[in-house]
């Protein structure tokens, strides 16, 4: 018999029954890897069941980091709009500041001006909002309605969920399943 995988030659014969009997067992030994082999290959629910592992394993992993991307994402537009807001805020009081100097130095007359426009402002920003809401109201469809509602009450919420679904869509366009 030969062995073509090892590249050995060709047996020619034995010279004695112990040399043939270490033949026959190197035969039998050959034998049962190749049927070990053929056996790993023809296991297809054994491989299917690895390669289903090997998934799960892939989705578990790929999901941490996505929420972890998403949290981050979170926390970044959150500063970010923490740092906006107090900017916002300095600049309303170093304004009002402003304001309330040049009202003390003209008099009442400015004070009043003053306080007349920012009433002005003010009611136009509250009716503004009603415009929204009621624009909301009409224009929403019904199911969607209560969500907008909170979005138009609550807006940092809804900035930071936006930012999180954002970067879970940069994340799967990025990374598109094969």
């Amino acid at each position: 018999m030969t062995d073509r995988t090892s590249g050995e030659p060709p047996v020619t014969g034995a010279k004695g029954p112990d040399e043939l009997r270490r033949q026959i067992e190197r035969t039998r030994s050959e034998l049962g890897d190749t049927v070990e082999e053929l056996a790993g290959k023809m296991d297809v629910k054994g491989r299917a069941r690895a390669r289903a592992a090997d998934l799960r394993d892939k989705a578990g992993a790929m999901t941490v980091q996505l929420r972890s991307s998403a949290a981050q994402a979170g926390h970044t537009v959150h500063d970010r709009a923490m740092q906006a807001g107090h900017k916002v805020q300095d600049t309303a009081a170093k304004t009002g500041h402003q304001v309330q100097d040049k009202a003390v130095k003209t008099g009442h007359q400015v004070q009043d001006r003053t306080q007349r426009a920012g009433h002005v402002t003010q009611d136009r920003a509250s009716q503004t909002s009603a415009a929204l809401e009621r624009k909301a109201q009409h224009s929403v469809p019904a199911p969607a309605r209560p969500l907008v509602m909170a979005a138009l009450r609550h807006p940092r919420p809804v900035l930071i969920f936006g930012a999180a679904v954002a970067a879970v869509v940069v994340v799967s366009w990025r990374y598109p399943k094969k």
